[in-house]
């Protein structure tokens, strides 16, 4: 497929961006930084600006491109990652302004563009725990697509907005759109250095509510994303099997979360994110457990 990326010089883009090439895409990455990846161009632009998204997805992705002397391929598909990531990078007043304007931008030109195919980032802060002021509780557990999603921060909030957006163009063109809530991105090299301080103190993951999902994966999910058609507008959670810990997880529910709910029985380890619905709708089969890279910290 002819894929459209925009924030693919970020954490999780890079690596999503690498592993679709793996798979045989073509893709195009759309950022106000370039992304050092061989066999990609990044096209400098604004997702706020929306002339700029018209035009760049109307653009080559590079030279090889005007060789065939037919015009500009259309693309096959959109993966809109390009946000502020998180709260306290900027103003809550500019980080929610470029994370709805800019995913306003994106989807409408697609849309008009009539592109068949689009993918959006949202956050597993929409469930209002790790951005929220002081300890909140979720009001059940595990954390599944149908929760009535509630944060206070702005960034949590203009994810929400974003999958509103999502659902409406989706609504009005009947094109699939899928918005992927995404855990807590770690990259290969992480887990050598953060897991054992983790696994130590286990409350420095209480507002992840333990969740993770390692980058390649996300890839994988992505790329499953781009293949699964006619499921109209919907919602993942986007994170591993298990939780970024080692205490089970009935037990990291009654520590951390007391009183909280359990809507379903749950397994030993089965993370209280729960990436359910992309392993059965999707297919997803988790390719990156933490217990491959961190030696002697699993709880037997």
């Amino acid at each position: 497929m002819r894929i459209f990326f925009t924030g693919g010089s970020g954490k999780a883009g890079k690596h999503a961006i690498q592993y679709l090439l793996d798979q045989g895409h073509q893709v195009l990455n759309v950022d106000l930084k370039p992304v050092d990846i061989p066999g990609v161009n990044t096209l400098i632009a604004d997702i706020t600006d929306s002339g700029q998204m018209f035009n760049a997805m109307t653009s080559y992705t590079w030279f090889d491109e005007l060789e065939a002397g037919t015009g500009v391929p259309k693309f096959d598909a959109v993966v809109h990652f390009a946000a502020v990531p998180r709260i306290l990078i900027n103003p809550d007043n500019e980080t929610f302004r470029v994370n709805t304007v800019g995913t306003y931008n994106v989807i409408e030109a697609a849309v008009k563009l009539e592109i068949k195919k689009i993918i959006i980032a949202s956050s597993e802060t929409t469930y209002g725990i790790c951005f929220s002021d002081g300890q909140t509780n979720p009001k059940s557990l595990p954390l599944e697509e149908d929760y009535d999603v509630d944060p206070m921060d702005s960034y949590g909030l203009s994810k929400v907005v974003n999958e509103q957006t999502a659902r409406s163009f989706q609504r009005r063109s009947g094109v699939d759109i899928y918005a992927l809530r995404i855990g807590n991105v770690i990259e290969p090299h992480e887990y050598e250095t953060l897991f054992p301080y983790y696994f130590k103190h286990p409350e420095v993951r209480r507002r992840n509510a333990f969740c993770y999902i390692d980058a390649r994966d996300l890839g994988q999910i992505v790329d499953l994303c781009l293949q699964k058609d006619g499921l109209g507008y919907q919602v993942f959670n986007a994170g591993n099997d298990h939780n970024g810990a080692i205490i089970p997880s009935k037990e990291l529910a009654e520590r951390f979360f007391p009183g909280v709910p359990l809507t379903r029985d749950i397994k030993e380890h089965e993370a209280l994110f729960s990436n359910r619905k992309i392993r059965e709708v999707l297919g997803f089969k988790e390719q990156h457990n933490w217990r491959m890279y961190v030696e002697g910290m699993m709880k037997k």
